[in-house]
């Protein structure tokens, strides 16, 4: 006798989720599931909803209605720090990183190792700073450099390990490839690759097909705020395309 699989809880399920500013609906009865090692695509138009369910993930706005689900267990995200604590990290578009201070400094930034009696272990955290850097194959020549020196991509990439200082099970990026170069976008899909490599789910939102089919494993389409398609990676770039636009 065939025993029937057992379905895997998601790290992340939102269930029937909207969200309304004013008259606007931005999200409308939005389901989505994230399982671990599982990168999830959200794509859609400018005005999909997009940013929107991202930053109701990330604890920035709270649902109007609908359940949020972290393994299976109904949770309310209040805060972004709400959300921290439920192993929830986000990179937006701004980064939020300090250009003058360097890398290990701003990957611990409000999160330093301290003694006793207060002072800091600079030793500690640039070691943990190297570490994170390589499991994620980020190349920067030294920990100590400031970002003000580094790329867009190397940038990009030092917001991407700073989540993992906090050990979350979830990662939301943000249009992470926006403006960057063939070779900084390589890189950074790269990252998203080892992210999922490390048992995380990851939420990435793009306007780039190309490169939500090169890293990802699922496709979720947003329109006017509704679900409106869910495909594969292999999916074909016309039937993604379609539902991006309302012609399926």
């Amino acid at each position: 006798m065939t025993t029937a699989a057992v379905p895997r809880t998601p790290l992340l399920a939102l269930h029937e989720v909207s969200k309304y500013f004013g008259a606007v609906e931005a999200l409308v009865g939005v389901d989505l599931e994230v399982h671990a090692h599982e990168v999830v695509a959200l794509v859609g138009d400018n005005g999909a909803g997009k940013s929107t369910l991202a930053q109701v993930v990330a604890g920035v706005l709270s649902p109007d209605a609908g359940e949020i689900e972290i393994e299976g267990r109904p949770v309310t995200l209040g805060s972004a720090s709400a959300a921290n604590r439920l192993g929830i990290a986000s990179v937006f578009q701004d980064l939020a990183v300090c250009e003058n201070l360097d890398v290990t400094a701003n990957l611990f930034l409000g999160r330093e190792l301290r003694n006793r009696v207060g002072l800091m272990h600079e030793g500690e955290m640039e070691v943990e700073t190297r570490r994170l850097l390589d499991r994620l194959t980020v190349r920067i020549p030294s920990v100590r450099t400031t970002l003000r020196q580094l790329s867009a991509g190397q940038r990009q990439a030092v917001a991407i390990a700073r989540t993992l200082i906090g050990r979350p099970r979830i990662v939301v990026l943000d249009e992470p490839t926006a403006a960057l170069s063939v070779a900084q976008t390589g890189e950074v899909l790269t990252h998203i690759e080892r992210l999922r490599d490390m048992g995380l789910g990851v939420i990435l939102i793009s306007h780039n097909l190309n490169d939500v089919r090169a890293v990802s494993d699922r496709i979720e389409v947003l329109r006017h705020g509704r679900n409106n398609g869910s495909f594969p990676a292999s999916a074909s770039h016309e039937s993604i395309l379609a539902a991006i636009t309302g012609a399926a």
